[in-house]
């Protein structure tokens, strides 16, 4: 059987080379196809979205390339790290926020009963066991004590009525200067008295005599 001849040309090399060109061509086909397939379960996690894009494939380097200009930007495992960062950083943000005073937001311990900043009480003690106890608790982990309820303190910022606090503090110094001054007024009255007379002695014109 004589060899196929492309183009009218009966030529072994020219024949083999066509031959690999279509070897290439059609592997780099079904190369396309599965890549497809493979990228839409990375980045696509409803399964009749990614049978769409693999059937889209189908057609011959177009669907491919449609898929490449329509698919997600993100893989599934990059969206799903992010989250748990995000979630991890929330976590941390909540943990910092309940180490810190809910009056004077100075860091604090979890077994701290009074803020060493502001002196304010954080937690009860257990009746029985002595232990701090935290506000959620409805029964002493240590020594299984009842625990009475207690009205939940709510967390104050620094606000306004700190900058009043802070304005009252910077005036307390200043109470006792009234004193002072009303000490001070009788002394002020008799040397205002004493001015008009000497004046008045010093413009007395003398007689002649």
């Amino acid at each position: 059987m004589p060899p196929l001849a492309y183009f009218g040309i009966e030529s072994s090399g020219l024949n083999l080379a066509v031959d690999l060109l279509i070897l290439f061509v059609a592997v780099f086909y079904l190369s396309l196809i599965y890549w497809t397939y493979a990228d839409a379960r990375r980045r696509i996690q409803d399964p009749m979205l990614i049978g769409c894009a693999t059937a889209a494939s189908f057609f011959p380097f177009v669907g491919t390339i449609v898929y490449m200009i329509l698919r997600p930007p993100e893989y599934l495992e990059d969206v799903r790290e992010r989250e748990l960062e995000m979630q991890a950083a929330e976590a941390r943000l909540h943990q910092l926020d309940q180490t810190l005073c809910p009056h004077c937001d100075y860091r604090i311990e979890q077994d701290f009963v009074r803020c060493p900043s502001c002196l304010r009480k954080l937690k009860e003690r257990c009746t029985s066991c002595s232990r701090p106890l935290d506000q959620a608790w409805t029964i002493c982990p240590y020594c299984e004590a009842d625990v009475p309820a207690v009205a939940p303190r709510t967390r104050r910022r620094r606000g306004a009525a700190a900058v009043e606090s802070e304005l009252a503090d910077l005036d307390a110094p200043l109470a006792s200067e009234p004193e002072e001054q009303t000490e001070a007024r009788p002394v002020a009255a008799a040397e205002a008295a004493a001015r008009p007379r000497a004046s008045g002695r010093a413009q007395r014109p003398r007689s002649s005599t």
